[in-house]
C-alpha cells in the first residue's frame, strides 16, 4: 500500500467500488454505455488531478477500494500488511467499551455452495439473516470459538449478518475480505499459515470451518430454512483482522460516501445492472460532487478497480492549465482500463 498522507482530507469525498474489474464482460459494458450516462463524470474529472494512485494486483486480500477508504479513515498506512486492516477493531472501538488494544475480527456467518471440486462463498446477504436466526447461531457456535480463546460479540448496529470476534490470534492473520471471495473458489482466499504464524492460527480457523459445517448440517435452524426454501448457513468468513494502531481514536476522520451499486451488479453478474447504476451515480452522486466543486469547494473522487485506484482532487489551476486540461482530456474508460 501506498503512504497515507500526513494531513486527514475534510472536504466532501465519493470513493466508487468496481468502477472498473476483471469480468470479460465489463469492458463492453462499458464501451456500450450512453454517453449521457458519464456525463457528469467527465466534467468532474477535467476539473481535478491525480493525487494518490494504489497499484498492486488482483490476488491481495485487502482490495482496492478497502485500502483507499482505510486510508481515508487513518486506520491503514503504508506499513499495514495485506488483509491486517482493522475494520473489525474499528467497529469494536465504536460499539464496545474496552476493545482499545485488543484484536478483532468480522465473522460473517455464510452459505458455501459445495461443488465437485469446491466451495463458492455465497453473497451472505442472499441469506436474509433475521435477529433471531443471529442469535441461535451464535449460541451454538459460541463454545467452539472460545475453545480457541475467541469471544463473539453480537452487536445489534452491525445488524444480524455480522458479528464481531475479539481474540489475540487475530492480531497477526491476514484474512481475504469478502469483496474479493464472493462468488469464487474459496481455497485460495482461505487463511494460511506463515513463517510468523508459529501458533498455527490459519490451522485453528480451518478447523473452526470445518467444525461449524459439521455443527451446522444437523442445526435445527437450517431445518427450519430448508422447510422455507432458503439457503443454509453451513459455515462463516473470518475478515476484517488486525489491531487498531496506538493512539487511533474511532470517528474522528470523515468517512467518504462509499456506493455499493456497482459493486453489486458485479458480484450479481448483471451487466444491464451495472449500465444503470453508472446512469444513476452520475445522475446523483456524482453530479452532486460536480455541483460543490464548481461552487468552489475541493473534493475528492477515488475510482478503484480490481487491481488498484487513483484518487482525483480539485485542481485549482491558472487560466493556462485550465486551456490545456480542457484541450486533452483523459477519457473515462482509458482511465479505468489502468485499475
Amino acid at each position: 500500500m501506498s503512504a497515507n498522507s500526513s494531513t486527514p482530507f475534510t472536504g466532501p469525498q465519493l470513493l466508487l467500488p468496481f468502477a472498473a474489474c476483471g469480468a470479460e464482460a465489463w469492458l463492453p459494458a462499458m464501451k456500450a454505455l450512453p454517453a449521457d450516462s458519464t456525463r457528469n463524470m467527465a466534467q468532474l474529472l477535467k476539473g481535478m488531478k491525480s493525487v494518490h494512485t494504489d497499484e498492486a494486483d488482483t490476488h491481495t486480500l485487502s482490495p482496492p477500494h478497502e485500502r483507499a477508504l482505510a486510508r481515508a479513515l487513518g486506520i491503514a498506512d503504508s506499513g499495514t500488511p495485506d488483509g491486517l486492516i482493522p475494520w473489525a477493531a474499528r467497529d469494536a472501538a465504536l460499539h464496545l467499551p474496552g476493545s482499545t488494544g485488543k484484536a478483532w475480527a468480522w465473522i460473517t456467518p455464510c452459505h458455501w455452495a459445495m461443488g465437485r471440486e469446491h466451495a463458492t462463498l455465497t453473497d451472505p446477504a442472499a441469506l436474509g439473516l433475521q435477529e433471531d436466526e443471529s442469535h441461535a447461531l451464535l449460541a451454538a457456535m459460541q463454545p467452539y470459538f472460545e475453545g480457541d480463546g475467541i469471544t463473539l460479540h453480537y452487536v445489534p448496529a452491525l445488524g444480524p449478518a455480522r458479528w464481531l470476534a475479539e481474540g489475540e490470534l487475530f492480531r497477526s492473520l491476514p484474512t481475504a475480505s469478502l469483496d474479493r471471495v464472493l462468488g469464487r473458489n474459496v481455497d485460495p482466499w482461505l487463511p494460511k499459515q506463515n513463517k510468523d504464524d508459529s501458533g498455527g492460527t490459519a490451522r485453528k480457523i480451518k478447523l473452526l470451518q470445518n467444525e461449524m459445517q459439521m455443527l451446522l448440517y444437523t442445526h435445527a435452524l437450517n431445518d427450519e430454512r430448508a422447510a422455507r426454501r432458503e439457503l443454509p448457513v453451513n459455515s462463516f468468513w473470518p475478515s476484517g483482522t488486525g489491531a487498531l494502531i496506538a493512539g487511533y481514536t474511532a470517528g474522528e476522520a470523515p468517512i467518504p460516501a462509499m456506493p455499493r451499486s456497482l459493486a453489486q451488479a458485479v458480484f450479481a453478474d448483471d451487466w444491464a445492472a451495472y449500465a444503470q447504476a453508472w446512469a444513476a451515480l452520475d445522475a446523483n452522486e456524482i453530479a452532486a460532487l460536480l455541483a460543490r466543486q464548481r461552487a468552489g469547494e475541493t473534493v475528492r473522487l477515488t475510482l478503484c478497480g480490481e487491481r488498484g485506484a487513483t484518487t482525483f482532487e480539485t485542481a485549482h489551476q491558472g487560466l493556462f492549465a485550465k486551456i490545456a486540461a480542457s484541450l486533452a482530456p483523459t477519457p473515462l474508460l482509458a482511465l479505468l482500463e489502468r485499475l
